[in-house]
């Protein structure tokens, strides 16, 4: 009998799951994408939206236009799982059952867990909160900014910087920039998360001006009084403010048992397996585990799982595992950029910005349609 594997969620790591499940299994598979809209989006692009530097409209594709003919698409929402059962149950009323489940879920934004940030505060990690981003940028004549970061873990840890710095060098594009005032919020000690990057980020930041406000964790936003204020006690003021807002797993994890507190997967840092559950895999946005949320991690982390379940479905013992391989770009404005590249043992070693980087990236996102969720890149 066919195995009957079900993805939920399509984003990258769903659907390049299911392509190499496909191309690997044949006939030997059921591979099933359950996804709530049906369409996939290309979150990296967010970003530049904000920015006004693209549009929306090339960020959003019909999934099943990526997806192997061989790929079966069921656009429904996934209410609840049961492990015991095998089962997968629809907010619809219908379910599906299952020989092997591979959870690509993502996190979701919940802005509501800082009081005051809705309506007041704007945000760049929806593509509805973008364009409104993209909107108020250009009401804007200067003032005080503040970009944070109010929750941690977070999906793209490179952004905030990145939009830091390269709203900066909009302002002095725009002419702008002595009328404005740019810090940004870090909750750590530094302005990333990643300690070598930010070896290279914080002197380009005191060189033009931006700065910098550590161990600032956001509580709560007063938009009567224009300020943001801090765990630690400290209240900044704004003009404008932009935070990226809190992250937990999806509503399905919590309703199925399957999560931790913040809703994130415990999840086996080799072989991608639920904790508790062996015929369960977790990949991307939605894992516990402690490397980036990108679309990189799913990525390469797609590849193994679909690696492990072609071995299960054959009934030859896995070798495949995950080693923490993440790759993802990190510009620096001035049509610069770097790279980090690093798994679970090797820290990254960023290369100077340069604008080969800064090519690189520009080109990655255009092709990314027909590269990634085919599985094309290395």
């Amino acid at each position: 009998m066919d195995a009957k594997i079900v993805i939920l969620g399509g984003g990258v790591g769903g659907t390049l799951t299911a392509n190499l499940l496909v191309d690997r299994l044949g006939d030997a598979a059921t591979v099933t994408v359950v996804d709530p809209t049906g369409m996939h989006a290309y979150q990296p692009g967010f970003l530049y939206v904000a920015l006004g530097q693209a549009n929306g409209r090339w960020l959003t594709r019909d999934e099943r236009t990526l997806l192997d003919k061989r790929v079966e698409l069921a656009i429904e929402t996934a209410d609840r799982v049961d492990p015991g059962t095998r089962t997968v149950h629809f907010a619809s009323g219908g379910s599906i059952a299952y020989d092997y489940l591979v959870l690509a879920t993502g996190a979701r934004l919940v802005p509501e867990q800082i009081p005051g940030f809705i309506g007041a505060g704007h945000e760049f990690y929806s593509l509805t909160g973008a364009l409104r981003l993209r909107e108020e940028l250009r009401r804007f004549r200067g003032g005080r900014i503040l970009v944070g970061v109010a929750g941690i873990p977070y999906k793209c840890p490179p952004a905030p910087v990145e939009f830091t710095l390269m709203l900066e060098d909009q302002l002095r594009h725009r002419g702008l920039r002595e009328r404005s005032e740019v810090t940004l919020l870090s909750p750590l000690n530094r302005a990333f998360t990643v300690e070598s990057a930010s070896k290279i980020v914080q002197p380009i930041m005191e060189q033009r001006g931006i700065k910098l406000s550590t161990f600032f964790n956001v509580e709560a936003v007063d938009p009567a009084k224009g300020t943001v204020s801090s765990i630690e006690g400290e209240e900044a003021e704004y003009d404008l403010l932009v935070l990226v807002p809190p992250h937990r797993g999806q509503s399905v994890i919590d309703a199925s048992g399957l999560g931790d507190e913040g809703g994130w997967i415990p999840t086996d840092r080799n072989t991608l397996q639920h904790q508790k559950y062996d015929r369960i895999f977790a990949i991307g946005d939605a894992t516990n585990l402690p490397i980036s949320k990108s679309g990189s991690t799913a990525h390469f982390e797609a590849a193994v799982v679909a690696s492990r379940l072609v071995s299960l479905v054959k009934g030859i013992a896995p070798k495949a595992a995950y080693e923490g391989r993440v790759m993802c770009f990190l510009e620096t404005g001035g049509h610069r950029a770097t790279t980090l590249r690093f798994d679970y043992t090797h820290p990254p070693v960023p290369p100077r910005p340069s604008m080969v980087w800064h090519t690189a990236k520009w080109v990655f996102n255009r092709l990314y349609w027909h590269t990634v969720p085919q599985g094309r890149v290395p």
